[in-house]
């Protein structure tokens, strides 16, 4: 009986420790409170506006004055008003015994080289434009038929600015061939100046 009386009380004894422990806890303020995170700032970027469209007027443009047109230079061949010559001798005819044989003997002197068609240069574009004048002289041979070849310059005023239109002109010019005994022959180192003058042209 005293063991019952011993377990009861010390029943009694925990019970009411236990409710005293719950009211202790109940009742005390040192709860800890977590304070809340900081908040996150988001930044979101603002498209500009459109800016507005500027119309600019379209511009008419105006072709540009053509250029005058440049005065043409006609040039005619100038044909040597006395016409070549030809004299005919009648040659002696002699036969010698049985062999007959026979002789022409030739009867026309010596002449020189005749010109008979001369034509005048161009006048270059851009010389022209600038007014430049000069001259060319130049060299050449005359063959068996009066042609004009092998043309080269010896000096020209200014240097190569008409050097072209001058042997351009001179292989064009016609000639009566010289002749020795009555026949043509090639002749070599003539010389001829050709003068560019804007009054010639005018």
């Amino acid at each position: 009986m005293a063991k019952l009386l011993s377990y009861i009380s010390l029943a009694v004894i925990i019970t009411f420790g236990l409710f005293a422990f719950m009211a202790s806890l109940i009742s005390s303020d040192s709860v800890n409170i977590t304070p809340p995170l900081p908040s996150i700032i988001i930044e979101v970027a603002q498209v500009p506006e459109d800016s507005k469209i500027a119309l600019i007027d379209k511009v008419k443009l105006e072709p540009p004055t053509p250029p005058e047109p440049m005065p043409k230079s006609d040039v005619t061949p100038v044909v040597a008003n006395d016409a070549p010559t030809l004299t005919y001798q009648s040659a002696p005819v002699t036969f010698t015994g049985k062999d007959s044989t026979f002789k022409q003997y030739k009867g026309m002197g010596d002449k020189e080289a005749r010109p008979i068609v001369r034509v005048n240069p161009s006048y270059p574009m851009d010389a022209m434009r600038k007014g430049t004048e000069g001259w060319v002289k130049l060299a050449f041979d005359i063959n068996k038929v009066g042609k004009v070849v092998n043309i080269s310059v010896i000096d020209s005023q200014p240097k190569r600015i008409f050097d072209k239109a001058a042997r351009h002109a001179l292989r064009k010019w016609k000639y009566q061939a010289k002749s020795v005994d009555g026949e043509a022959v090639y002749q070599k180192a003539r010389t001829v100046q050709l003068d560019f003058s804007m009054e010639q042209q005018s």
